[in-house]
């Protein structure tokens, strides 16, 4: 998470022009018709905020305006689906915003590094993955939980560090060149709670992610013998 001081009009401008269409975008293809008659799914969506803005709360700030923690969208879009997840995100950083952890002006950008990314990259490894149609329960817990959140907090770190060294205003670590040792600090931790979370619930509780294919998944082994029956 990135405070406005260390960005330029230009960049939080940009943050806005692009993460408000995506919002509305959500807003609009949210099944709000669905989630008003199912009161299950009520609490899920009520639940996922409270918990996503719990897990934003441990964060590392540092003097500079920067802060490191762990970001869960990965998680939240197999829960929730894509629409969903945008707005609990959304909810997420207005709710930082109250308690005065996360500055109003910086919500576009940070929503773009923190939301937008991360939910991108689920969407496209379960598209990737449902479109194989695994049989395995593994693949769609690695290759759609465990790797893409991993992407996902190498490709929202690199595109910050990105943001913060265009415009200049942050003053950039002497041992940058170091940095890439750093990132499996941060990719492994994000990959081992979002994997976790996603194994939990494919256990306990399969029909609550609207990602999985509960029908392909659990179904009993095939075998050769099956088919001569």
């Amino acid at each position: 998470m990135i405070a406005a001081q260390l960005l330029s009009e230009e960049t939080l401008e940009l943050g806005w022009a692009v993460y408000l269409p995506m919002v509305a975008w959500a807003a609009w293809r949210a099944p709000w018709l669905e989630l008003i008659s199912d009161f299950r799914r009520q609490h899920l969506v009520f639940g996922t905020m409270l918990g996503l803005f719990l897990l934003w709360l441990v964060r590392r700030d540092f003097a500079s305006g920067v802060s490191f923690h762990f970001i869960g969208m990965t998680a939240v879009t197999l829960l929730l689906d894509w629409p969903l997840a945008i707005i609990v995100g959304l909810v997420g950083q207005i709710g930082l915003c109250v308690i005065g952890r996360q500055d109003w002006v910086a919500i576009g950008i940070n929503g773009i590094l923190l939301v937008l990314i991360p939910v991108l990259i689920t969407e496209l490894a379960a598209i990737f993955v449902e479109r194989r149609q695994p049989r395995n329960l593994f693949v769609y817990i690695f290759c759609s939980g465990f790797f893409p959140a991993a992407l996902a907090a190498l490709c929202s770190l690199m595109l910050g560090l990105g943001l913060l060294w265009m415009d200049g205003l942050f003053p950039m670590p002497p041992w940058i060149e170091d940095f890439i040792g750093y990132l499996w600090l941060i990719m492994f931790p994000e990959a081992f709670i979002n994997g976790t979370i996603v194994t939990g619930l494919v256990v306990f509780y399969p029909d609550w992610l609207e990602t999985f294919n509960r029908t392909r998944y659990l179904q009993a082994p095939w075998k050769d013998d099956d088919e001569s029956r």
